[in-house]
């Protein structure tokens, strides 16, 4: 009886975690793993406390090297691999090694695409200059590093205000450069409500970021193919060193080539249990297509935990066991200095495109009493649907302390629960945590009064 063989294509959180699942559960099963990149298995989330100093080496992002998986689980992780086609008929997969001529086939059982989300790298004159980074994979982190330790940049723009461009530029900031941050929308953050995103703006003014709102990227201007300044609609700002943090996208060009379905802003399609339309062939992690809990839509969301579980959904069911992914409600959260900013479910735009009604209420509170040292401010806004009161999202702005408490909101919309039954948790307290009403609690009570 022959061995049947998995074919994990990407080396990171969803493919090595539908690994690890798999070999668990079918200790025969030939698995072999291609990472164009050479790493496998890193915290990407760490990558701008990387850049900042904060963690002083690129060795310990990585959770598992190539050799861990290799000796310790009989997984092949083939690193500087790249696969470059599929063949569903044939069921087999085209590789090449990274910067070699020549490729060939290798075929399979089950197929797992892991390919993660490539950086939206704007269409723009001198996009292609030194200087100028893109931050997606712990290899463009090391880059990003060693441009700020051997040329000492004075100034760096950032383009874009979401996750990433917060992250990073406190971490410029961390190293003593001047950082300017544009942003073609009227607000940062863009997953926040724009009441909420102005907290977020007012922190990084405070911090001497230079931020400019509303002013689309033109052109980078070089020199001998180096980066000099990068101009927006409004104004020319000077710049050693760019970083690019306008968003991913899915990197689903090979299952589409290969005549897999693709979903919500080109994301592979999939069911609960990982599994394409075609049989033996899944996909997880940041290429793949996910479900909103809440709006009951398929949905696209580029998370660490959203990769890591759907990657064990996906190793379990290879395996032979029976596993399914509910869905998502893009529970993130992140900080800029010390100012926590955490979100889950919708947002006031997605309940108007649903063309549902809904209420809110935002308030102002401290994360413990108010009589301790340390207590620091915190502003929690919950949103909920007019007539029924069920919760709809939350977004929560603060000192240390407050981030965290998202997941009372994402726990209560898991559960389906109204905003009068989120008054009635049973929370924690004490002086030190919290005040005698949690915010999530005093939130909800005035919300309730409103739907």
């Amino acid at each position: 009886m022959s061995v049947e063989r998995l074919i994990v294509v990407g080396g990171d959180a969803a493919g090595m975690s539908a690994a690890s699942q798999a070999r668990r559960r079918r200790p025969e099963l030939e698995i072999v793993a291609f990472e164009r990149g050479p790493h496998t298995s890193y915290s990407a989330c760490s990558i701008p406390y990387y850049v900042g100093g904060l963690v002083d080496q690129a060795n310990r992002l990585v959770v598992r090297s190539p050799e861990t998986f290799r000796e310790r689980y009989q997984i092949d992780a083939r690193v500087l691999h790249e696969v470059i086609g599929i063949d569903l008929e044939q069921r087999r997969v085209r590789v090449q090694r990274m910067g070699e001529g020549g490729a060939w086939w290798e075929p399979f059982d089950h197929l797992l695409i892991a390919t993660g989300a490539l950086p939206v790298v704007p269409d723009v004159p001198g996009a292609d200059a030194d200087g100028i980074f893109g931050v997606s994979t712990l290899q463009s982190g090391i880059r990003v590093r060693q441009a700020v330790d051997e040329r000492r940049p004075e100034n760096a723009v950032v383009v874009g205000g979401g996750y990433i461009g917060l992250e990073m530029a406190e971490a410029l900031c961390e190293r003593g450069i001047e950082v300017a941050l544009v942003e073609m929308m009227p607000q940062v953050m863009n997953t926040l409500d724009a009441d909420m995103a102005s907290r977020v703006a007012d922190a990084l003014r405070a911090a001497g970021i230079e931020l400019y709102l509303e002013e689309p990227l033109v052109r980078f201007e070089t020199a001998e193919g180096r980066l000099r300044a990068v101009v927006t609609s409004q104004r020319t700002l000077p710049a050693d060193i760019a970083i690019l943090g306008t968003g991913v996208r899915p990197n689903a060009d090979l299952a589409a080539e290969a005549g897999l379905p693709l979903g919500d802003r080109g994301s592979i399609v999939v069911n609960e249990r990982m599994q394409t339309p075609v049989e033996g062939v899944w996909a997880a992690g940041d290429c793949a297509q996910s479900f909103h809990l809440v709006s009951r839509r398929p949905f696209y969301v580029a998370l660490a935990t959203v990769a890591n579980k759907q990657g064990r959904v996906a190793g379990v069911n290879i395996g032979g066991g029976y596993a399914t992914f509910p869905g998502v409600m893009g529970t993130a959260m992140t900080k800029f200095y010390d100012l926590e900013i955490a979100r889950t479910g919708l947002q006031e735009r997605e309940i108007a495109a649903l063309g549902w009604e809904c209420e809110s209420a935002t308030i102002e509170d401290h994360t413990r009493s108010r009589i301790l040292p340390g207590a620091g401010r915190i502003a929690v806004k919950l949103l909920a649907e007019r007539g029924s009161g069920r919760l709809l999202g939350g977004q929560i702005v603060g000192a240390q302390g407050s981030a965290k408490r998202i997941d009372i909101i994402a726990v209560a919309l898991h559960a389906g629960m109204n905003v009068d039954q989120v008054i009635d948790l049973d929370l924690g307290y004490a002086p030190p945590y919290s005040p005698v009403w949690d915010p999530v609690a005093t939130a909800a009570r005035q919300l309730t009064k409103r739907v």
